[in-house]
């Protein structure tokens, strides 16, 4: 606990490692497993429990839940972690759970994400870098988040559910089916409404980039044959481009769920 500022009224159990240069604030209480990076701050009435490890910088409001035992009745105790990344933002009332032993024993948040106010991410997640989820928005078990997604308020990800890297969720959307990297969806239950060309443009991909990774949409969603026909298509056509490779391997890898398409146009 090196220059780390705790407050009287906290509460850290024995065993909890916090490093140096924390701040704790009024009414915290820190489990006896926890691991707290150094110059972390829990601002007040924060509750970190559970095998969890938080990297430095982060930051926790008021009345979090971090640690506590997963939404999933099938969880019966299991020594399963949550493992947070560096400067992290995580607000009000957010909620991150642990793992379980059907998923790998591992929720996993990256660095540098933005958690708004009554966020939810369900046990056994796994989240990229920079990942920016707003106002109440909610994962279900075992969803797969890549880099520099951005979630919109009161979206709701259906379990088991991918979503790409660089991908934009529209506010108030279910997302039931996997996201390709770099699509936008929006919609009651979402539907793929094109991609995220004002996310590739502030992550800093060119002209050239954004107009091949349009020809690519096209290619997938809009040409000749069936799903798999297409890939292998826009794959042989661009088998030396990077980012499209990234869309293809995406959608061949899909499992549980097929990928959000377009709405199909009515007659």
């Amino acid at each position: 606990m090196t220059n780390s500022n705790i407050h009287p009224t906290a509460i850290i159990e024995d065993g909890a490692d916090i490093g140096a240069g924390c701040q704790i604030g009024p009414y915290c209480i820190i489990g006896a497993n926890v691991k707290l990076g150094d110059n972390c701050e829990l601002k007040a009435h924060v509750v970190v429990d559970g095998y969890t490890t938080i990297g430095e910088g982060t930051k926790i409001f008021p009345f979090a839940s971090i640690g506590t035992a997963p939404q999933d009745l099938k969880y019966q105790g299991e020594k399963s972690e949550l493992i947070i990344g560096k400067n992290n933002t995580i607000r009000e009332h957010a909620t991150m759970n642990p793992g379980t032993k059907d998923g790998g024993m591992k929720t996993i948040v990256g660095d540098n994400g933005l958690f708004m106010m009554a966020t939810h991410v369900a046990h056994d997640c796994k989240l990229g870098n920079n990942v920016i989820m707003a106002n109440n928005a909610t994962l279900g078990g075992h969803v797969t988040v890549g880099d520099r997604v951005l979630i919109g308020g009161l979206a709701a990800v259906h379990q088991f559910v991918r979503i790409g890297s660089f991908a934009v969720i529209g506010g108030m959307s279910g997302v039931e089916s996997d996201v390709i990297p770099f699509g936008r969806v929006k919609g009651e239950r979402a539907a793929l409404a094109g991609l995220n060309l004002v996310g590739l443009e502030r992550g800093g991909f060119n002209k050239d980039q954004i107009k091949l990774i349009q020809r690519a949409f096209k290619g997938i969603f809009n040409g000749d044959g069936n799903l798999d026909e297409r890939l292998d298509k826009v794959a042989q056509e661009n088998d030396s481009n990077e980012l499209v490779t990234q869309i293809v391997d995406f959608a061949r890898h899909r499992e549980k769920f097929g990928l959000c398409q377009p709405e199909k146009k009515s007659a």
